[in-house]
């Protein structure tokens, strides 16, 4: 009795929450203040004053896919070193500083340019490199201090300091209370007018042991394959992590390169929500973020994935969980049909009561999970995937198979008005939920700038999802779910022996 009133009092919270905000849209669009700075860096703000604090953010327009090869990485490295610090933050003394994280970059390079060399240099030349390079890293050392940043923004009341980078974009985030927005604008402009790389290569050495973990599991082995079958020539083939050859390779001249080319103020967008007054804001974010040197807008061009001809198909052989993971190229996030892909992925795989779950995993018991993911790649065409985890007994093939046998009926019958209500609901309460905070509204605010070129996009997407239809949902299956744009990876269980022999 107990379990159904909290989940009485939790439907009944979540339609007053969906009605709430149902009624509020229009004025939370109306209450965004938005400006481009002199610089050509665009301010949103979006007051809300329930709570004394507010969330500032900084979005990159850049990722993973901006990368080229032979130097993919980049973008998560300069995220790690984002929170390096400053030519005043994090450091004793910059002047000696420089001249020590000079000779650490002198040494690299003769040490690269001796590993690159043909014929390949001896090992008593490359040992004394090393060494020299080792040196110089211990030399500078004296000069840092270790998380400076960090604990300057913890001590003024910040609780959730964070980044990320993915294929698309790279973001910093954190709350504050609403009294240290100064702060917030003289930290923000200060790490990216003057950034100082430092421990680069120390940071590197952490990042390769991230992609070492990340593929030290048979799923994480399959991903990093898969998505290099999958696309061609599209740089999310290429995970955003980057290559270890490549990690090895890149030189902090490298680094500051890319930053001078993607982290100008025409490339970035500044998000404030919360407890914030844009009379009294916009001067101060003028004054600082307006220190940001202005660059040029770059070229979003990466090399476009042509369309697939074959089915493609990866076979792993490991003495690890059996897996079965299918993937179809479809559109960027901006385009029409994508509230439709939403869709789709819903009813086929958006939680236990979906017919992927309700058929593999309770009915036939073929799957212990089964789901799909829409979110590989937004910017750029992506990949609608499904996969499957099989049961005990039960093969990757067994999943594959009832897994094509619920796309080809979602071809054939229309979706019942039951289940496109429920989706729709169901679409609203997740959009409402991802919105309903301060740090939630900041980062789809920022991305539908970036995403889609127009903020106000993000308030459309209730219209979106309350228009798809039964045929809509037909009609891109039809399109979508065809052999020819497939790729197929498998995790087919071998004892170890037979794995390490093939």
């Amino acid at each position: 009795m107990i379990k159904k009133k909290t989940l009485l009092l939790a439907l009944l919270t979540l339609i007053g929450s969906v009605l709430v905000f149902a009624g509020g849209f229009e004025a939370l669009e109306n209450s965004v203040v938005e400006k481009t700075l002199p610089n050509g860096m665009k301010v949103l703000i979006l007051p809300r004053h329930n709570a004394p604090v507010f969330t500032g953010l900084i979005y990159a327009d850049v990722g993973g896919a901006n990368e080229q090869q032979n130097a993919t990485g980049l973008a998560h490295i300069f995220e790690h070193m984002a929170f390096k610090g400053t030519t005043t933050v994090g450091t004793k003394d910059y002047t000696k500083e420089k001249a020590a994280l000079d000779k650490i970059e002198k040494a690299f390079l003769a040490l690269r340019a001796a590993r690159d060399r043909k014929p390949k240099a001896s090992d008593e030349e490359l040992k004394t490199l090393e060494d020299a390079f080792q040196k110089a890293q211990e030399d500078a050392q004296p000069f840092v201090v270790q998380n400076e940043l960090g604990e300057i923004l913890e001590r003024e009341g910040s609780p959730d300091l964070n980044a990320f980078t993915s294929f698309d974009q790279t973001v910093y985030l954190y709350s504050l209370p609403s009294n240290k927005l100064e702060l917030w604008a003289a930290i923000e402009s200060d790490r990216f007018a003057n950034p100082v790389l430092r421990e680069f290569y120390k940071e590197k050495d952490v990042i390769m042991e991230e992609k070492r973990m990340g593929e030290s599991s048979a799923f994480g082995k399959l991903l990093d394959d898969f998505m290099a079958v999958a696309f061609k020539n599209h740089m999310y083939r290429s995970w955003v992590i980057g290559s270890m050859s490549d990690l090895k390779h890149i030189s902090r001249t490298e680094a500051e390169a890319w930053f001078q080319k993607y982290y100008c103020a025409r490339n970035l967008t500044a998000v404030l929500v919360g407890d914030v007054d844009p009379a009294a804001a916009m001067p101060l974010l003028e004054k600082y973020l307006g220190k940001i040197p202005a660059g040029e807008k770059p070229s979003m061009f990466v090399s476009e994935e042509p369309q697939q001809r074959a089915e493609k198909r990866i076979i792993m052989e490991d003495p690890a969980q059996p897996f079965v993971v299918v993937a179809y190229h479809k559109p960027a996030f901006d385009d029409p049909d994508n509230s439709v892909y939403d869709a789709i992925a819903d009813i086929l795989g958006g939680g236990p009561s979906s017919r992927l779950s309700t058929s593999l995993v309770k009915e036939k018991k073929l799957a212990l999970y089964a789901a799909t993911y829409t979110d590989l790649g937004k910017k750029y065409p992506g990949l609608f995937l499904f996969f499957a985890v099989p049961n005990q007994g039960k093969s990757p093939e067994e999943c594959e198979k009832a897994l094509y046998e619920e796309i080809e009926k979602l071809k054939t019958t229309p979706v019942t008005p039951e289940e496109l209500e429920g989706l729709k609901a169901r679409s609203k309460a997740n959009f409402i939920k991802a919105i309903d905070n301060n740090m939630g509204l900041a980062l789809n605010l920022a991305s539908y700038q970036n995403l889609t070129g127009n903020w106000r996009d993000l308030f459309r997407e209730l219209e979106k999802i309350d228009k798809v239809t039964a045929d809509d949902i037909m009609r891109i299956a039809r399109k979508t779910f065809v052999s020819t744009n497939k790729t197929v990876g498998i995790i087919k269980t071998a004892p170890a022996k037979d794995a390490e022999a093939k």
